[in-house]
């Protein structure tokens, strides 16, 4: 049974980080962010959401970064409960998958708290000014890609690079659960 993410509320800042990446780097939200905007990725290794998404995350971050968006994931999950998605196996998957972004690591969930994330993966597109305009899914795709989807995140983050404004209509991203720490 997967998760669905609640709508966004346009022009909310985004929360700002300073996080472990699995290239060894710490990243904050300024160094991640492009001059037309930034995708924030709520991701993990384990949720087959994700593993099927992939591709096309990868495919949307590269083509996206030639307009002058940003684009960075962060793994919110428990990796002490969930060992997929421990740090050392998130350097193994950036590797792997070569991706195009920094992957970084929230041990205290408090980014994922902060910006109220429910989902894997669940995306956030924000302005130049870095309010948020998109809140929702990659595409309409699940487990399973469907061919020629509509590309929802890269139409909405290239309209969001023209004119500061995001998509009236947004539909909610769709996955595994956050993986919370049991207090």
């Amino acid at each position: 049974m997967g998760t669905e993410s609640p709508a966004g509320e346009p022009g909310l800042a985004a929360p700002p980080f300073s996080l472990p990446a699995t290239d060894g780097r710490t990243y904050t939200l300024d160094d991640v962010r492009g001059p037309k905007g930034l995708v924030v990725i709520f991701m993990c290794n384990h949720c087959p959401y994700v593993q099927a998404a992939l591709p096309r995350i990868v495919r949307d971050a590269r083509e996206l970064a030639a307009l002058g968006i940003g684009t960075v994931g962060i793994n919110s999950n428990d990796g002490a409960a969930y060992p997929e998605d421990s740090f050392e196996r998130m350097v193994t998957l950036a590797a792997e998958q070569q991706l195009p972004f920094p992957y970084l690591h929230d041990e205290t969930q408090q980014v994922a708290r902060a910006y109220e994330a429910v989902c894997t993966p669940e995306f956030y597109g924000f302005d130049a000014g870095l309010r948020l305009r998109y809140r929702g899914r990659l595409d309409v795709s699940r487990k399973d890609p469907v061919p020629d989807a509509r590309r929802d995140l890269f139409e909405a983050m290239q309209q969001i690079a023209q004119t500061g404004a995001g998509p009236r209509t947004q539909h909610p991203a769709f996955g595994c659960s956050i993986k919370w720490k049991i207090t």
